[in-house]
């Protein structure tokens, strides 16, 4: 919860936009490496693999996620007979259902995997844009939306032939102590 999730960045080369995509993609796989073993730990517990009703509403809810967003506190299956109870508590939901845990995961590996995706196609475009030869005499200001640059604005980089240099002169003046 550190990371900015929206920003205006100012890059000065396709290579700086390049590295901090790659450090995004970095970070998001290792997150959904880690939350993919989570989830397989607690989908293989034991206690959870004997109770066969628990077993179906797992693969069922993983179904209900990849199927779309959640509209309301209860989720329902085909049959109408899987449901995972939140509490809504002000700004926050809740629950305390065995499923919950599982629900969470799944709704954290499928936003990851939409992440790394949409971070391999923004990579994907600035390699291109790279081989197009975009002049190396820019700056690329960034809107980036969760880690992820979505628009970028060039601007000449501004040189000295431009005549906007910074000049400091003053004068100094030093008298000279004698001792008395």
């Amino acid at each position: 919860m550190d990371r900015l999730l929206t920003e205006i960045r100012t890059f000065y080369s396709l290579k700086e936009i390049q590295e901090r995509i790659e450090g995004e993609l970095t970070q998001h796989r290792m997150l959904l490496d880690d939350y993919s073993q989570w989830l397989g730990t607690l989908l293989r517990n034991p206690e959870s693999a004997k109770d066969q009703e628990w077993i179906k509403k797992t693969a069922e809810l993983q179904k209900v996620l990849k199927a779309g967003p959640r509209k309301n506190s209860k989720k329902e299956g085909k049959n109408g007979d899987f449901s995972t109870e939140w509490v809504e508590f002000k700004d926050i939901m809740l629950n305390a259902d065995a499923l919950g845990e599982a629900e969470v995961l799944f709704e954290a590996i499928e936003d990851l995997r939409s992440k790394v995706e949409k971070l391999e196609k923004a990579k994907n475009s600035i390699m291109d844009l790279e081989r197009y030869g975009l002049g190396k005499d820019l700056l690329y200001i960034a809107f980036v939306r969760d880690g992820i640059p979505e628009k970028i604005v060039f601007k000449p980089k501004k040189t000295a032939a431009d005549g906007r240099k910074f000049e400091f002169s003053a004068d100094f003046l030093v008298t000279a102590q004698t001792d008395q």
